[in-house]
């Protein structure tokens, strides 16, 4: 919809990209619906809907790494995912020559990575955030929400209410991050969640800010049993 608002012409990649899975990860059950994805990208001009052979050949050897923002929050807990994502993602700009990249807000970091990759590369794409699409629970919404029970989907909604937790915090004056973050993480745990990250960052080079403060972001990364979700707010 949003690329339809700036575009004549507009292509959706579909690829599972086994790049950016780590060995223990979840790349052979991740979801696959490719006839239900037709039907739900009915208004838009091409679907690229490439094989794993056509993108890796059995001779394949160049990847593309964005130094020290790659390394942190995600990045820790899966050290090789943004090479892949940035390497699938240069791939795909090459073959596509897109003029505009539209990437949701949800996957906060990767989205300033591959600002930054797109700006240190030369790309005439401009990539463009979208807000994060949620369901009307506030859970916001990602392929993984398939893993999860009923159960598990209602301790789930602990990440959005935790990230509305630092939003009023910060109207009441509360803006230490790690007040906030120790309040958030205690929500997240009483819900059966096991936190892997929350962070409280600068929006333009994802660096960690000791207080919050306006247009800054709240990122977060928990494990609902064995499900991993990201969810993030602004601030």
């Amino acid at each position: 919809k949003e690329a339809h608002k700036k575009c004549d012409f507009v292509i959706v990649s579909i690829f599972v990209n086994p790049s950016q899975f780590l060995p223990n990860e979840d790349l052979d059950s991740y979801p696959r619906n490719f006839e239900q994805d037709v039907k739900l990208l009915s208004d838009i001009d091409f679907i690229f809907f490439p094989q794993n052979e056509d993108i890796y050949p059995n001779d394949y050897k160049t990847w593309i790494t964005v130094e020290k923002i790659s390394a942190e929050f995600c990045g820790k807990s899966r050290p090789t995912h943004f090479k892949g994502v940035a390497t699938i993602v240069c791939k795909l700009l090459n073959i596509v020559n897109a003029d505009f990249l539209f990437l949701g807000e949800k996957d906060f970091q990767q989205l300033v990575v591959l600002k930054q990759m797109t700006k240190d590369l030369n790309f005439k794409t401009e990539v463009i955030g979208c807000p994060i699409v949620r369901e009307k629970s506030g859970l916001a919404l990602s392929s993984r929400n398939k893993y999860l029970s009923e159960i598990e989907r209602k301790n789930a909604l602990s990440l959005f209410e935790a990230l509305q937790l630092a939003k009023i915090n910060f109207k009441n004056g509360i803006v230490d991050s790690q007040k906030n973050i120790s309040q958030m993480q205690r929500l997240i745990e009483e819900k059966g969640g096991v936190v892997d990250y929350i962070e409280i960052i600068d929006s333009q080079n994802l660096e960690k800010i000791s207080k919050l403060k306006e247009r800054c972001r709240v990122l977060i990364a928990v494990f609902i049993d064995k499900t991993r979700l990201i969810d993030n707010i602004e601030i």
